[in-house]
């Protein structure tokens, strides 16, 4: 096997290094701002107004506060607030609480072991190929999505079963696209004939550098290249796919590799911080091989997803649209979280579409790695001045570039 360093001028490769595209311009002007936190001197007074990134923290405290009582929240980004959802009950005092400690508290019908079970009979009666379900917390119901291929005696089947968990408990919506992994031949990080992207740079648990991708790439080769028909700079350590997850943890063969924590956005990059959980409501953006930089919400948590090559669960669902070779690509926030790796989902970036994501967080517990903030100081970074690929993802001869587009020209303009 062929170990090469590439050249200081291109460690500016970066996690999620594509073209970037005219959406850079709704990252790029606002990329370090925060959102007001709330005042301390009205810590009595609720709602208050969070962070995004801080609302599964609370979402977390108050699910334990609530017990039975709690029935699931999400984050409403034109109030900058948490709303929980509650079942009606006699403790007025513990809703009172919830109020205090600054969410939005909602009344609502259904609890969330009745919307759980609800999804254990989605799996045990309708894994059918094609179709996808999470709860939804600003309905209060499970959100059932089917694509183009679920017809005839497998739609009734699906209708069927979701008729039978009750009025009130599920939304069943078509999609006009198919499921599938975004994995493609092309461009980016290349193994065994498929194309995907990179994800995050991040610190192996040996102090190794390494990145996270999909597992669905990870399965599909041993050995990554960032060019096209180059030699091979990563392997894969660990893969998952399908089954609880998509990801996979690829170590750079060079331990003198530089793998910066950061998303290349084409001409700058972005810092990731660390890895933070995904909130329903919460803004998102996506960097891909294929289409660069898109923008959407978080729709879904805990999502279970029936691709063709199996049954994946643990997923975050967004509208953020993605196409095939965007497969592991970075989920992210303005503000330089590390959110989610690109699976898959339906449709594509003309027409739209769902798009399902592999948390960092669970990926990165699993694999026993670290990034960002976490990963200062982990490892031997090596020598600066033959400094490794700050993350696969350029072809040959591209001067701090981007990973390209079709062509390989790296970035645009």
């Amino acid at each position: 096997m062929s170990h090469k360093r590439i050249p200081k001028r291109r460690a500016a490769m970066a996690a999620g290094g594509v073209v970037a595209l005219g959406a850079a311009a709704i990252l790029l002007p606002n990329a370090n701002a925060s959102q007001d936190g709330g005042s301390s001197d009205d810590a009595a007074a609720a709602p208050r107004t969070l962070k995004a990134a801080d609302a599964p923290d609370l979402a977390a405290r108050l699910a334990g506060l609530l017990g039975d009582t709690f029935a699931g929240s999400y984050y409403d980004s034109g109030a900058r607030r948490l709303v929980v959802n509650v079942v009606p009950g006699d403790d007025n005092e513990i809703l009172a609480q919830a109020e205090r400690a600054g969410a939005e508290v909602r009344e609502v019908d259904n609890t969330m072991g009745e919307l759980r079970s609800g999804a254990q009979t989605l799996k045990s009666e309708a894994s059918i190929p094609g179709t996808s379900w999470a709860i939804d917390p600003r309905t209060n119901r499970i959100l059932v999505t089917a694509d183009s291929t679920v017809t005839g005696e497998r739609w009734d089947r699906l209708e069927s079963t979701v008729e039978g968990l009750g009025s009130g408990m599920a939304t069943v919506r078509k999609s006009a696209g198919t499921f599938k992994t975004f994995a493609s031949g092309g461009d980016a990080v290349f193994g065994g004939g498929a194309r995907c992207s990179l994800g995050f740079n991040v610190t192996a648990g040996d102090g190794s550098p390494a990145f996270l991708t999909a597992g669905h790439c990870g399965v599909a080769a041993d050995q990554w290249s960032d060019a096209q028909g180059g030699q091979p700079v990563a392997t894969v350590d660990q893969a998952v796919f399908p089954g609880e997850g998509d990801f996979a943890l690829v170590t750079y063969d060079d331990p003198a590799t530089e793998a910066p924590s950061e998303v290349n956005l084409g001409d700058q990059t972005l810092p990731i911080s660390r890895a933070a959980e995904a909130a329903v409501g919460q803004e998102v953006f996506r960097m891909g091989s294929t289409t660069g930089l898109a923008d959407g919400r978080v729709l879904g948590l805990d999502a279970t997803v029936n691709y063709p090559e199996g049954t994946v669960t643990g997923l975050i669902q967004t509208d953020v649209c993605a196409e095939p070779g965007d497969s592991g690509g970075s989920l992210f926030t303005r503000d330089g979280l590390a959110i989610g790796l690109t699976s898959g989902g339906s449709g594509d970036c003309t027409v739209g579409g769902e798009t399902f994501f592999q948390p960092v967080t669970t990926a990165l517990d699993a694999v026993g790695a670290t990034l960002g903030d976490e990963a200062a100081g982990a490892g031997d970074a090596g020598d600066a001045d033959d400094a490794g690929a700050g993350g696969a993802g350029a072809g040959e001869g591209s001067d701090g570039a981007a990973a390209g587009g079709g062509d390989g020209s790296g970035l645009t303009g």
